[in-house]
């Protein structure tokens, strides 16, 4: 066979993706499990997805649910941390907890020859963690010097008053850390109350992803996890809070967190707009790539390659089972603060507007979003947080197959109508981060209207 070196190869035609089988089994106690065969390597993962993340926080008690998911791993029927740590080490083991907006995840990933084992070992730190006092103590004192140190993370600052002024006290207005005088005011009785209202078997997921067929998995779990029963709770919590519709304006269109002499300003611009369940999410991802989701998107060459204002930006529909956000991120020289604003906030109008998105711009958008796409379910973890991702917002089994060819039939024109919808400009909400006696006079004619300088109680 002749190659020919004096050009570049044509590429060929895309393969057709193919998500393997998801086989489900319901529980008599109201469990679901998915299970899926992933024959790569001898490694079986899992995760419990559990509905009801921070957003079911109480008003006050911020940070209760990531700080009760946080106590899990801590030790369970009367065993240490260490001794779980060492648990998990002895069967290869990968263990993570992590709690987000709308659901707490638990995480293990072992070699196929300790599924049992692993299966018992997420079984019990979910259903009889220890909830010692001690261990309560000693998390939320780490908990408390994170906080503090996050006062001096300007990136943190920005992210804690962006979630304020958007969503004030809605269930998505704090991030799932939560506060100091809600962990100071916290008790380890509060934390056992959550942990019974919270983790129980009905409504949650358990994905088993593995190479064994798909009912030798489902069996296995079933056996571990049918006994498990919902215990008793004086709490009461709504898992679909995040699902109320958030302040119709925001808390206000410019706000600004004082930090006298920082060199930068951290910037967010963005306004609520979609939830992850949007028939638009296709059009919402090129669009996205297209005005700040690449490194060769339109604010990128913008802000940092024409203008050198930034090392970097990017912007994201952070879109979850309630109504989430849209958000532009960066981080500005003082002395540009209110130009890099001003051409930021031109950009994100101009795609809606005045200068709509091309044919090309959205060819480059599809392919970056699909080439690598499969890449994305080589591993039993990975496989697993996407189910797990379908459980949470209720999306068909289906999806992932159908991805790329929904992404293929997003047009110019589809685009435009995205931007148009889903970018309003009018309620953008502009936070800042800076200093103030610096940046005061390039604020005035951004035509935002007066700033907001937030108080430190509301970080």
């Amino acid at each position: 066979m002749t190659v020919d070196r004096s050009r570049l190869p044509i590429p060929g035609e895309d393969r057709p993706f193919h998500f393997p089988r998801i086989v489900r089994r319901s529980l008599a106690n109201g469990l679901e499990l998915r299970a899926v065969r992933h024959r790569s390597v001898p490694v079986v993962s899992m995760v419990l997805l559990v509905p009801g993340g921070s957003s079911v926080d109480p008003d006050a008690a911020h940070g209760l649910v990531s700080m009760t998911a946080g106590l899990l791993d801590e030790g369970s029927r009367g065993q240490s941390a260490l001794e779980i740590a060492e648990r998990v080490a002895r069967i290869g083991g990968d263990l993570d907890v992590e709690v987000g907006m709308d659901a707490v995840a638990i995480g293990l990933t072992t070699l196929d020859r300790f599924f049992e084992s692993g299966l018992e070992l997420v079984h019990e730190i979910v259903t009889a963690p220890n909830l010692a006092n001690d261990d309560f103590n000693r998390i939320r004192n780490l908990r408390l010097e994170r906080l503090a140190q996050m006062k001096d993370h300007a990136a943190a600052i920005a992210e804690r008053a962006f979630a304020r002024v958007l969503y004030g006290s809605h269930p998505y207005g704090h991030l799932s850390l939560g506060s100091e005088p809600a962990l100071t005011a916290m008790t380890v009785d509060t934390v056992r109350a959550m942990h019974a209202a919270l983790f129980t078997p009905a409504g949650a997921t358990l994905v088993i992803v593995g190479d064994r067929s798909e009912n030798q998995l489902l069996d296995r779990a079933s056996a571990m996890f049918d006994p498990w029963r919902a215990a008793a709770s004086t709490m009461t919590i709504d898992r679909a809070a995040g699902l109320t519709p958030p302040p119709a304006t925001p808390l206000a269109a410019l706000a600004v967190i004082h930090r006298p002499g920082a060199a930068q300003s951290e910037l967010r611009i963005g306004h609520v707009c979609a939830a992850r369940s949007t028939p638009d999410y296709s059009r919402l991802l090129v669009l996205n790539a297209i005005l700040g989701g690449e490194f060769v998107s339109r604010l990128n060459l913008n802000l940092r390659e024409s203008k050198g204002y930034t090392y970097g930006v990017r912007t994201g529909f952070n879109l979850r089972r309630g109504i989430g956000p849209f958000v532009m991120q960066t981080s500005v020289g003082t002395d540009v603060t209110g130009p890099a604003i001003h051409e930021a906030l031109a950009e994100i109008h101009a795609i809606a507007a005045d200068r709509l998105a091309t044919g090309d711009e959205v060819g480059q958008a599809f392919a970056s979003l699909s080439k690598g796409y499969p890449r994305g379910f080589e591993t039993a973890g990975q496989v697993a947080r996407s189910v797990a991702q379908l459980a949470l917002h209720n999306l068909p089994d289906t999806y992932f197959e159908e991805f790329v060819p929904r992404l293929a039939q997003v047009t110019a024109d589809d685009v435009s109508a995205a931007a148009r919808q889903y970018l309003a400009s009018a309620k953008m909400t502009t936070v800042i981060v800076g200093d103030l006696d610096k940046i005061h006079g390039s604020l005035a004619g951004l035509g935002l209207g007066p700033h907001h300088v937030m108080a430190a109680e509301t970080q």
